[in-house]
């Protein structure tokens, strides 16, 4: 794969000072999105593991399909690992504290850390789990930018920045962008990122869900440009001469379904050929 140009200095501050850490810790959890959770994997994480025992969160499991959820932490655990689904909009970390807490000694709390990709929800789980708001949370991907520790309900947790893999190519980087945790402006803009979203949905019959919440169709002698104008039609993105505005149509399209306001989906599945 290509190499992307986008690697901002606190990632590769952030995954040094991981590395030092590792060995002090007694856990490392890895937030993964659960709509993607191979792409969505860190590029930290199999170098780590041969330190510390690393367990996986599948986040935003409320934007997934259900069964499809189901179907992965099934495979995590055959595969030995540790493994949850979480909706962090409403996080029950019960059944996830009961499974860490045995895993540091008696006389301290549970030393972990959070890792993840940009804006997969690092810091909401990290707030559910030391039961307060004292990270700073949002929606913009890179805006946790040190290595901080939050203490609380018998746990130790450092947060760290969203580390991307500066080796991974462009077509996981669109689609990174399409789940909300790349920058649209790295790879080409949201008119070309809506095209790739548009073709993946299609050829894995999934575009059911933009024709039953927009009424959009998508037969299957259309190219993608054609798909998208009809949705900058539906959308409103007009400009002068009743033109479509495919930068503004991409960007809706893109963001409702990064959102999940097209309903849950799930991008891949275990034992899925390899399909970005």
């Amino acid at each position: 794969m290509g190499r992307t140009v986008w690697y901002p200095g606190h990632m590769a501050k952030g995954k040094r000072k991981l590395s030092e850490l590792a060995g002090k810790l007694d856990v490392i959890l890895e937030v993964r999105d659960a709509r993607a959770p191979l792409v969505t994997s860190s590029p930290v994480t199999d170098e780590l593991s041969r330190i510390c025992p690393v367990g996986v969160v599948l986040s935003k499991k409320d934007l997934a399909d259900e069964k499809a959820t189901a179907r992965w932490l099934s495979w995590f655990s055959g595969a030995g690992k540790m493994c949850w689904a979480v909706n962090l909009l409403k996080p029950k970390m019960e059944h996830i504290r009961k499974d860490l807490l045995p895993l540091g000694p008696s006389h301290r709390e549970v030393r972990l850390a959070v890792v993840g990709i940009p804006n997969v929800g690092k810091s909401m789980l990290l707030n559910a789990l030391v039961g307060k708001s004292s990270a700073q949370v949002g929606g913009i991907p890179g805006i946790t930018r040190g290595v901080s520790w939050y203490k609380g309900s018998g746990f130790l947790v450092v947060d760290t920045p969203g580390i991307l893999d500066p080796r991974s190519g462009d077509a996981v980087q669109r689609c990174l962008a399409w789940l909300g945790s790349s920058k649209s402006d790295v790879i080409g803009g949201y008119d070309v990122i809506a095209l790739d979203l548009i073709n993946v949905l299609r050829s894995r019959d999934l575009w059911g869900m933009v024709e039953e919440k927009w009424g959009v169709r998508a037969p299957s002698g259309e190219s993608g440009e054609e798909v998208l104008e009809s949705i900058g039609k539906r959308l409103g993105c007009l400009v002068s001469g009743g033109i479509v505005d495919t930068l503004s149509a991409g960007r809706r399209f893109v963001e409702a379904f990064s959102s999940g306001r097209l309903g849950p989906v799930t991008l891949e599945l275990p034992g899925d050929p390899q399909w970005i």
